[in-house]
């Protein structure tokens, strides 16, 4: 009953009697619907539908809070406050809390604020409390390792901030898209690729037989490049992957190596994209 502290992620808060109109006008995932204790998925994009920043969103009682990247706290309340205007909103990254997760049964204290984390049901939970209010028995590499198996990504993981789109980060699979709750900043190219089924590149489950490679390496099948390898952990990781150009290594019979060591791609269980024959689902 693992629970892990996490030093990569941090707080912004947006609370105020205007905050689920302002978020509800910007990100990618409805705010509206969202339940108490319940942590979803979502993004804030550029105007040109990539990815800026990705979060968890759960409910406070005056507003919200968003689970991000530690480096990128500071940057999303300033970008934030850039669609603020003069709605009664406070943005704020807040240092004081520290963010922890808990997955496969593990119980907490009464003075933890724990909200499940709903991109995958094995997840588990998001937990938020003072510096030092919890007693972790295990790391963030476990931590990592745990998400990995269940092939979800994160952000400056397993694909760059600015340069990927949400289908390619799978947030239409793990509820960070509402395609039906109206605008927010993106969101017409993001329909668009939602609509036509134009995802060409998709992040995948990956399975290494003879070591893993670092991230970031190049997939290769031939002299050709397919994608790039994501976060890794053992004999598992994601990867980044072009999947028109997968269908045709598939169909050649060409095998797929990253920094020179072979590997396996498919669909995370839980996806529903279609993509060529890899071999089965390989992971969640």
């Amino acid at each position: 009953m693992p629970i892990a502290l996490l030093p990569d992620r941090a707080l912004v808060t947006v609370t105020g009697p205007e905050a689920t109109s302002l978020l509800q006008g910007v990100l990618t995932c409805n705010v509206e619907t969202l339940s108490e204790g319940e942590a979803r998925l979502g993004a804030l994009l550029t105007p040109q539908g990539k990815i800026l920043f990705d979060f968890l969103i759960s409910r406070l009682p005056d507003g919200f809070r968003l689970d991000v990247a530690t480096d990128k706290a500071a940057d999303l309340a300033k970008r934030l406050g850039l669609y603020k205007l003069r709605a009664q909103v406070e943005i704020a990254a807040d240092p004081t809390v520290a963010v922890a997760a808990a997955w496969a049964g593990a119980t907490t204290t009464a003075e933890t604020a724990t909200v499940a984390d709903n991109r995958h049901p094995d997840l588990g939970q998001r937990l938020y409390a003072a510096e030092g209010a919890f007693s972790a028995d295990a790391s963030e590499d476990d931590y990592h390792a745990h998400r990995i198996g269940l092939a979800v990504p994160e952000g400056g993981r397993d694909y760059a901030y600015g340069d990927a789109f949400p289908h390619e980060a799978l947030m239409d699979q793990l509820g960070g898209v509402d395609f039906r709750k109206g605008c927010y900043v993106g969101q017409e190219v993001v329909s668009r690729m939602q609509h036509r089924g134009t995802a060409r590149t998709r992040l995948l489950a990956a399975e290494f037989a003879e070591g893993a490679p670092a991230p970031g390496s190049e997939i290769q099948a031939g002299q050709k490049v397919l994608g790039r390898t994501g976060s890794v952990a053992g004999s598992r990781g994601l990867a980044l992957v072009r999947l028109d150009r997968l269908g045709d290594a598939l169909a050649a019979g060409e095998i797929l190596r990253a920094d020179g060591k072979r590997l396996a791609v498919g669909r995370p269980g839980y996806a529903t994209f279609a993509m060529p024959d890899a071999g089965g689902e390989a992971a969640g």
